[in-house]
């Protein structure tokens, strides 16, 4: 599974004014599973290559892109982007790490689901029936470990969950999970009996929407960034970028950090 995140639950805020972000009914939510950025519990697959607090500061720089590339999006569909984040109290560690006007979602996967909805299955549940309470007609789990996916997979995303009919959208990760899961509605069976952090979770929920006879989209496969190898791709797909343009902030850490222009830097145990 490449979507990463703290137990994901329901209480929509806005990160500033804790109060509940919502202006029509009729837009996309798009909530980043993410935790909050912290040495020693951010990235930790890639330590020692980088060290603690540089891990927590390229996750910053992730998030940063990441809800730019929402924001971008929505200059295009109708979409509100969102943090899916736990435990509560750490909001202040999500300021000035994402882009403005992103919400945040307060998320701890306890109220009652389904016995075989467990583990993970219930974050991204809980993160997605709440978005579609607060009366949005679709809503989306994003990971929080792919900077430079394509701005246009998540305006593919909202304008394929625009149409009518029930509908979902799967964005496949190349380790078998996936980047990107979109409902209208919230099928607690796309999270059922699911096997968390293997390389069968995107097919089993093929299976699961073809069980519920949900019309389904595959976006393209795309990577995540959780370990040395690929974060050597990262560093290779943003020097072939030579004005920043994809993943700037990411980019700038990299850069500052001596990574982008010599990664051999890095040192691995």
């Amino acid at each position: 599974m490449a979507i990463d995140t703290h137990p994901a639950g329901a209480c929509l805020q806005n990160r500033h004014e804790h109060r509940a972000v919502m202006t029509s009914p009729a837009l996309c939510a798009i909530a980043v599973m993410a935790k909050a950025p912290q040495p020693g519990r951010s990235k930790t697959r890639l330590t020692p290559c980088i060290s603690p607090d540089q891990a927590a500061s390229l996750s910053a720089a992730f998030l940063r892109d990441i809800t730019e590339n929402i924001a971008a999006a929505a200059r295009t569909q109708s979409i509100e982007g969102f943090i899916a984040y736990a435990p509560a109290g750490l909001e202040h560690l999500f300021d000035g790490h994402l882009a403005p006007g992103t919400g945040l979602i307060l998320a701890d996967g306890t109220p009652p689901m389904p016995n075989n909805v467990a583990g993970f299955g219930r974050c991204l549940l809980h993160t997605i029936d709440s978005l579609l309470k607060e009366g949005y007609r679709a809503a989306v789990v994003l990971n929080s470990d792919s900077p430079t996916l394509p701005t246009d997979h998540l305006i593919r995303t909202a304008a394929w969950l625009a149409a009518p009919g029930d509908r979902a959208v799967l964005g496949p990760a190349e380790d078998g999970g996936y980047y990107l899961l979109g409902l209208k509605q919230a099928h607690a069976h796309m999270f059922a009996d699911i096997t968390w952090s293997s390389a069968h979770v995107a097919n089993q929920t093929r299976a699961r929407a073809a069980e519920i006879g949900l019309e389904l989209l595959e976006l393209p496969v795309w990577y995540d960034v959780d370990d040395e190898a690929a974060l050597d791709r990262l560093i290779e797909q943003l020097g072939r970028d030579e004005h920043h343009n994809i993943a700037p902030a990411t980019a700038r850490w990299l850069t500052e950090a001596g990574l982008l222009s010599a990664p051999a830097q890095r040192k691995c145990a």
